[in-house]
């Protein structure tokens, strides 16, 4: 759209308050909201920057809601932000990247350090630093023996595996301990990351100086290393929030701007006690206030969808006053506190935000080096497709949110048999962009699409694309000289270069993913397990569901081997020879 009609749109709008929406085709550009939508819709007709300049450029038509307050509008606008994800305005992308430590919902639980913890699970942190977690859960499985293993590695064993051996496990699975004393460590471990350090730190101190005085000083100094570790867990920035008259849930939020990103640090206490912290990207807006008007954005849409704290402490005040009026209508105090604890906790949030924000992973970088129309390339999908010869053909989609994997919006699809993997491509990626516009897939758009091949298989997808109508833009990443290759050119990036690194991440976890999917297919439908005298499809499968896989029968003992009904020890003998 030109500044004419522009112009001549907003005349047709209503002075009300509400939200308005700049569009191209089916794809939401930009989304605002205004006390008067036609005044607000009429400035940008002579736009305050290039960014927008170029949406308005490119936007089709404007469409708009009418709301009874500017509070509606507001919540307004950040579902139809959250829900369209549109390029041009300052978006929240949440960064999972702080390890957790689970004990799964199991009569013999599991622990682990994750991203991703279960449901059901109890959960622990996040911390900070994961070479502390992971020395710390190692220390405890020492210590106390809690298994480490997968639900299915622990069901139907005969006898203990390696951790058993090596001290790290007590192996409840083959009764070594029983469930009650197995049930009193976990209690113990929970103790531990409820703040009883002493559960830990007390044997590990034993066990040190017992080894000095057998002159056992290499295991000594392990494990002195291993207790400052431990004893420095809690205490690592665990900072408490002072009280401030009934406050009880708190939280602390600093900016930290690099380039045209933003990085906004949340520290949560509740009752004095820091609890919880998350980091969280935007695309940093342009102007004179940038750090005001992230927080703005970032106070809109986080708390749109969240329960409200008590109090938020700020760096500085928001440039949308309507955001603090919406926050304090809601009974959140909005404070920018200039001394004393409450400063230093808003600056410890600051030192979170500006130690993420000062690595560059490559994404803006990518962006810039693919003339990209985003400034920081956020989500990328990678596509692959693995087969045997035409035989079990299946494809992969997997997301990359913020230059990390995010298995929630990962896909996978099984192709028609056919040994093309131009055609196998093309129904790939055919098959995401249908879904897209249909509004059958629950995930945003991506930035950028990344193919795993040539200029072949990107012609492949760009086909698709232009079939269905589906205008995200596409590249392909090739194998052997690593070329990534666009419509227009190809780039040979340095080998060490950031954003190269990102799309090499994408493109080999495309490839595990479709090559994993693959080899299921195969499995069910046809093994070596096929060709052993004795072994039915009824004894197959019961094979395949006990041991998880071919690799997993291979892996197995006779005796493992004859726990299975069907398989004698003739059949056995025969299992292994051929394996």
């Amino acid at each position: 759209m030109d500044a004419d009609a522009v112009r001549t749109r907003a005349g047709e709008l209503p002075t009300d308050p509400g939200v308005y929406q700049f569009i191209a085709g089916e794809t939401v550009l930009y989304v605002g909201k205004a006390v008067d939508i036609r005044a607000r819709v009429r400035s940008y007709a002579d736009p305050r920057s290039h960014r927008i300049a170029r949406m308005v450029g490119h936007a089709e038509r404007i469409d708009f809601a009418v709301t009874d307050t500017e509070t509606q509008a507001l919540l307004l606008e950040a579902n139809l932000v959250k829900r369209h994800q549109p390029r041009y305005n300052v978006r929240l992308k949440d960064d999972k990247s702080y390890p957790l430590v689970q004990l799964t919902a199991h009569p013999v639980p599991r622990i682990e350090v994750t991203r991703d913890p279960d449901d059901s699970a109890t959960v622990f942190g996040p911390f900070t630093d994961k070479t502390r977690v992971e020395t710390v859960v190692k220390a405890l499985r020492e210590t106390y023996g809690l298994r480490g293993c997968s639900d299915h590695k622990y069901a139907n064993r005969s006898r203990p595996c390696l951790d058993y051996e090596m001290g790290l496990c007590t192996a409840p699975c083959t009764d070594e301990i029983s469930e009650a004393d197995y049930a009193e460590d976990v209690q113990a471990v929970t103790r531990f990351f409820e703040g009883e350090t002493g559960v830990l730190t007390d044997p590990l101190r034993r066990e040190m100086e017992t080894a000095s005085q057998r002159a056992e000083f290499e295991r000594a100094a392990n494990l002195r290393d291993r207790l400052e570790a431990v004893e420095s867990f809690h205490g690592a920035g665990e900072e408490a929030v002072s009280s401030h008259g009934d406050d009880r849930a708190v939280d602390v939020l600093g900016v930290a701007l690099r380039g045209d990103s933003a990085t906004v640090a949340r520290l949560h206490a509740e009752r004095g006690q820091l609890v919880d912290r998350t980091r969280h990207h935007l695309d940093a807006p342009e102007g004179e206030d940038r750090t005001a008007a992230v927080l703005s954005a970032f106070l809109t849409q986080f708390y749109a969808e969240r329960d409200f704290p008590d109090a938020v402490l700020l760096s500085e005040r928001p440039d949308d006053e309507d955001v603090v009026a919406w926050l304090e209508a809601e009974g959140v105090r909005v404070r920018v506190p200039g001394t004393g604890r409450e400063a230093k906790l808003v600056e410890l949030a600051l030192k979170n935000a500006r130690r993420r924000a000062g690595r560059d992973d490559g994404l803006a970088t990518l962006a810039r080096e693919l003339q990209l129309d985003v400034r920081r390339v956020s989500r990328i999908e990678g596509f692959d497709v693995s087969h045997a010869q035409g035989r079990s053909v299946v494809g992969s989609d997997v997301c990359f949110v913020d230059g990390k994997s995010d298995t929630s919006g990962y896909r996978r699809r099984r192709l028609p048999e056919r040994n093309d993997d131009y055609a196998n491509m093309r129904e790939l990626v055919r098959w995401r962009a249908t879904r897209a516009l249909e509004g059958r897939d629950d995930r945003p758009d991506p930035d950028l699409l990344l193919i795993d091949g040539g200029s072949g298989q990107l012609n492949a997808a760009l086909d698709a694309l232009e079939e269905t109508g589906w205008d995200v833009p596409a590249i392909a990443l090739a194998k052997e000289e690593e070329l990534v290759i666009t419509p227009d050119r190809t780039f040979n990036w340095d080998s060490n270069a950031p954003h190269l690194h990102v799309l090499q991440r994408v493109r080999d976890e495309a490839h595990r993913f479709a090559v994993q999917y693959h080899q299921t297919l195969r499995d069910e439908v046809k093994t070596v397990l096929d060709d052993v005298p004795g072994i039915g499809p009824k004894t197959r499968q019961a094979l395949l569901t006990r041991f998880g896989s071919v690799e997993g029968v291979r892996d197995a003992s006779i005796s493992d081997l004859t726990d299975v009904p069907g398989i004698g020890e003739k059949t056995a003998a025969a299992l292994k020879q051929r394996l």
